[in-house]
């Protein structure tokens, strides 16, 4: 991923450095493993922990020659062990390491991550409280419906998050397996309970029925999550993005002192962090397919996987960290413009109480078709001439008829629908 939109913390677990370090703890740990049972002995096991050290540079010289990272780590660290080598990498397959190294990655960044949906998830509730009271419209198919409040808005996300944020932790614990299990995963040259002995110093849990590789329905689960993920931001984004529009501005992502919104027009303020968003959740979706595709393999494995996934895994994570972190800020500095909510709120002059209307006529003993036409009838009026509708549902004589003056002006209150919101805010508290 490019240094753009990579954060230091998970920079760092995917970096190549980290990859062949995580290797090494792996080979150590089978080396003890094997130790306990007698088949390497103590000083050629404390040769390995002490002397056994990752050198990338020679990594790579070797690779040039091998044309495989995991044959040329071996044997540059065979070279630093000396006669100890014979124990290293013993009984295994480039996948015992491989597999079971990304799957203490994959855990480290499900952590990285959970604690950024754990951030914004919390920034999201602020904003619910604080707007729970503040009226504005709700919109269905872009077109005025009824009213909200803007802190409904934002509960909505953050419930969202919370959903995310257990779907991320159950996705962790799909990819915390490790396989020492050999070249088709039969335990030919190895133990069973080897495996379970270096996974549990790992913090992993033994996969139940490996092949060469760790199944890939498991890594495919993990990027599926991510994507998910990265659809929720980009929900967020773009409703950001709209309601910052100049025919509504009722929010404005933050800008900051001396930032420039055009090369060409100094009035444009544009909403790039939540085009950002939306931009780089689509790398994620499309990351989250590809893992599908890594599931179906030849026979016991075959490689195709590997090669995607060296961009997938990584790509993925690495951007929705990015991702959660600008989320986060976009949220906690959101600028929001009461008075165009307001504004916006009773631009189409009384038309979202069209179903009150409908409902107190119903009430009366009007059958639900009849009461449907008569309000439809003036609210069409009021929408193409511009008028009151609640002037002009006032003068029909059936209306005037059945509803009282102060039936009708109950029916024309925004606290009304908003009256029942507080059962949903009481779960934020």
């Amino acid at each position: 991923m490019i240094p753009r939109y990579t954060r230091e913390e998970i920079g760092a677990v995917w970096s190549d450095e980290h990859r062949f370090e995580t290797y090494l703890k792996v080979e150590i740990a089978v080396c003890r493993a094997w130790n306990r049972r007698g088949v390497i002995s103590d000083e050629d096991l404390r040769t390995i922990e002490q002397q056994a050290k990752i050198d990338l540079k020679r990594i790579k010289e070797i690779e040039e020659v091998t044309h495989h990272d995991l044959i040329a780590f071996v044997e540059q660290v065979g070279e630093r062990i000396g006669n100890a080598s014979r124990y290293f990498h013993y009984g295994l397959t480039s996948s015992d390491i491989i597999d079971t190294a990304e799957s203490i990655r994959l855990v480290h960044t499900g952590k990285i991550l959970s604690k950024g949906v754990e951030n914004l998830t919390e920034a999201l509730r602020k904003k619910a409280l604080e707007y729970k009271e503040l009226p504005s419209v709700g919109r269905t198919h872009g077109i005025h419906a009824e009213p909200i409040t803007l802190g409904f808005k934002f509960a909505g996300w953050y419930f969202e998050m919370k959903r995310n944020l257990r779907r991320l932790e159950y996705a962790v614990e799909e990819v915390r397996v490790g396989k020492i299990s050999g070249a088709v995963g039969t335990y030919a040259h190895l133990d069973p309970s080897l495996e379970e002995d270096v996974c549990h110093e790992l913090g992993l849990k033994s996969e139940d029925c490996s092949t060469q590789i760790i199944p890939r329905d498991r890594h495919g689960f993990f990027l599926s999550i991510l994507a998910i993920i990265a659809s929720s931001l980009e929900r967020i984004a773009l409703q950001i993005r709209l309601l910052q529009q100049t025919e509504l501005s009722e929010l404005a992502e933050p800008f900051g002192k001396g930032q420039k919104g055009s090369s060409a027009m100094p009035h444009k303020r544009n909403p790039i962090l939540c085009e950002r968003i939306c931009g780089l959740a689509r790398i994620i979706k499309k990351n989250g397919a590809a893992g599908f595709d890594n599931v179906a393999l030849w026979h016991e494995r075959d490689i195709s996987h590997s090669s995607a996934e060296r961009i997938l895994l990584p790509e993925s994570s690495i951007l929705l960290d990015y991702l959660l972190e600008i989320s986060k800020r976009v949220i906690e500095n959101l600028e929001v413009f009461p008075l165009h909510i307001a504004k916006n709120l009773a631009s189409t002059q009384n038309l979202l109480f069209s179903q009150r209307i409908l409902l107190a006529l119903c009430d009366k003993g009007v059958p639900r078709k009849k009461a449907y036409e008569i309000v439809q009838k003036y609210a069409l009026k009021s929408y193409q001439e511009g008028s009151d509708f609640k002037e002009e549902i006032s003068s029909d004589t059936t209306v005037a008829s059945l509803l009282s003056p102060e039936e009708l002006k109950e029916s024309f209150e925004v606290s009304w629908f908003l009256r029942n919101l507080k059962a949903i805010f009481q779960k934020l508290q």
